[in-house]
């Protein structure tokens, strides 16, 4: 089985010149309900954070979360966009980018990884991996 899993996913910014972006994507299954994103702009990585699997994959779907992450579903059948809230407190204020990604190499790349972990499956998963480090 697969312990690891990785895409690149074609992203922007959510501006009027949409600077573009990568969104470097890996999940493993010793943390089953997480999701690593890193946001890379000509090579460089601008920004790390980790998302709750089922949260993304609910985002493909419907407006979720909250407070500093928020997804969305954005566009048509033809042209399916996920919009990426990232926000943080700021001394000055909130700060928030908005990104634009490629919602079928997200909902790819999800499928992936519920293929070798299935949501219903986390749980145990994580228990698994937690008794191992325990017994280390």
């Amino acid at each position: 089985m697969t312990s690891r899993m990785t895409a690149v996913i074609s992203a922007r910014l959510a501006t009027a010149d949409g600077e573009p972006l990568l969104v470097h994507l890996s999940y493993t299954v010793s943390d089953p309900v997480a999701v690593r994103a890193v946001i890379l702009h000509d090579g460089r990585p601008l920004a790390c954070w980790h998302f709750e699997r089922q949260m993304l994959a609910d985002g493909l779907h419907r407006p979720v979360g909250e407070a500093d992450v928020r997804f969305r579903p954005v566009g048509g059948p033809a042209r399916r966009a996920l919009r990426i809230e990232l926000g943080a407190a700021a001394p000055a204020g909130e700060s928030r980018a908005v990104l634009l990604a490629d919602a079928e190499g997200v909902a790819a790349f999800l499928c992936r990884t519920y293929a070798v972990v299935p949501a219903d499956a986390e749980s145990t998963r994580l228990d698994e991996h937690l008794d191992a480090l325990l017994s280390q």
